[in-house]
C-alpha cells in the first residue's frame, strides 16, 4: 500500500469527497484505511463492563485506499505516490507531483 499510518490524505470519492484527515489505521490485507473524521457511522453499543453506559456511538469506518490521495501541505493538493531507490539502495516513497521524498 502507498498510504501509511500517520499520513495526511484527501478523499477523492464518496460522501466525504474533499475532506482531509490523518490515517489512524491501515489494513493492508483488504486495502482499506481508517481516516480521522471521514466516513463516520453510528453504532448502537450495549453497556459492557469496560463501557459502563451504552448508547449511540459515532466512529470512523474503513474506506478503500483507492478513494484517497496523499495530501501535500506545501501545494495544498493531493498527489499520487511512487517508489524510488536511493543511491544507498534504500527504497523511499516519492511524490509524483513534485518528485520530493515523502518519508
Amino acid at each position: 500500500m502507498y498510504i501509511k499510518k500517520g499520513d495526511t490524505v484527501i478523499v477523492t470519492a464518496g460522501k466525504d469527497k474533499g475532506k482531509t484527515g490523518k490515517v489512524l489505521f491501515a489494513i493492508p490485507k483488504t486495502n482499506r484505511i481508517i481516516v480521522e473524521g471521514v466516513n463516520m457511522v453510528t453504532k448502537h453499543q450495549k453497556p459492557t463492563p469496560r463501557l459502563q453506559q451504552g448508547g449511540i456511538i459515532h466512529q470512523e469506518a474503513p474506506i478503500h485506499v483507492s478513494n484517497v490521495l496523499y495530501y501535500e501541505s506545501k501545494t495544498k493538493k493531493g498527489t499520487r505516490v511512487g517508489h524510488k531507490f536511493l543511491e544507498d539502495g534504500k527504497k523511499v516513497r516519492v511524490s509524483k507531483r513534485t518528485g520530493e521524498v515523502l518519508d
